[in-house]
């Protein structure tokens, strides 16, 4: 059970409407999903809620509420890194051990690998990520976010491709000039094409990146999660490029590929078997919290 913000047609995600939303929806969501279990808050033996990056206005309402439930519950609670909710949630449902990690959504395009108890980037977006590219020329066609599947769809339609602008920077990439050149090119091709032409470039770079540190990393299994993992094409492009490194391909479940409550919840569940519950002085929030600074305490026992 979830309830998603939807902004209107063309436009992008408001913070304050989409808290406005989150605190509307937000209590009726958890009483449905307790419904849904068969159980009741006193049954809950760890409470976590995402505790960065993002909208402050929207961490907020997750965090007041997830504060309120554990002084009034009793009940441990623990901020989760979004992100790492989302590698997390990758490893336990495709069964992936050591994989070097494709986190691509809005809010991130990174490739990572774990050592020494952390999550290390071995490449990056410089500038915007492949899920805001994919939003803002989107919105840019009058599309609501977000824009991904749609942009998918449209793709399918008229697979003739139209050069544009490909920025690969080692392991980096930058999508910036790709986006100005894609909302140029829809007056000379249409939008279909330009959808197509757009996907297969920045896809074509995703994958460019990944190859190269597949081979500098020596690692054997790919993992791609975040919102943008939902797209098929963008996956047979790395299924591509897994089989010429002999490497195994998983991919989160399209259903789980977005952000859930379950992410969270798997890492805050990861977490309580090896740490302390924070206290509640310090469950704050932190709009800007990178996933390299983050320690992992129980990636180890969680490897096999």
């Amino acid at each position: 059970m979830r309830s998603i913000y939807r902004p209107p047609q063309g436009e992008g995600i408001h913070p304050r409407e989409a808290s406005r939303h989150h605190v509307e929806k937000g209590p009726g969501v958890l009483a449905e999903c307790l419904k849904e279990a068969g159980i009741s808050m006193n049954d809950v033996d760890v409470i976590s809620y995402a505790g960065g990056p993002g909208l402050g206005p929207c961490l907020r309402v997750g965090a007041v509420m997830a504060r309120a439930l554990s002084i009034h519950y009793k009940t441990p609670i623990y901020p989760v890194h979004h992100a790492i909710g989302h590698i997390d949630l990758g490893r336990i449902l495709t069964g992936a051990t050591d994989p070097l990690v494709l986190l691509v959504s809005g809010g991130h395009t990174m490739i990572l690998a774990f050592l020494s108890g952390q999550w290390r980037v071995f490449g990056e977006t410089l500038d915007i990520t492949l899920g805001q590219l994919l939003d803002q020329f989107g919105r840019s066609l009058g599309l609501a976010s977000p824009c991904g599947q749609k942009i998918e769809r449209m793709a399918q339609q008229d697979e003739v491709y139209a050069a544009l602008p490909y920025t690969v920077r080692g392991n980096d990439v930058s999508f910036s000039g790709l986006l100005s050149a894609a909302k140029s090119l829809t007056k000379s091709v249409g939008n279909d094409r330009t959808c197509y032409s757009l996907q297969e470039t920045a896809f074509a770079m995703i994958a460019e990146a990944v190859e190269r540190a597949l081979s500098l990393t020596g690692k054997t299994e790919l993992m791609i999660v975040g919102g943008v993992a939902a797209n098929q094409r963008l996956s047979s492009m790395l299924h591509e490029a897994c089989s010429r490194h002999d490497c195994t391909f998983y991919a989160v479940p399209p259903k789980y590929a977005g952000d859930c409550g379950i992410q969270i919840a798997a890492t805050g569940m990861l977490e309580s078997t090896v740490k302390s519950p924070a206290r509640i002085q310090d469950t704050f929030i932190q709009q800007s919290w990178r996933l390299d600074s983050v320690v992992i305490h129980y990636s180890a026992s969680m490897a096999s």
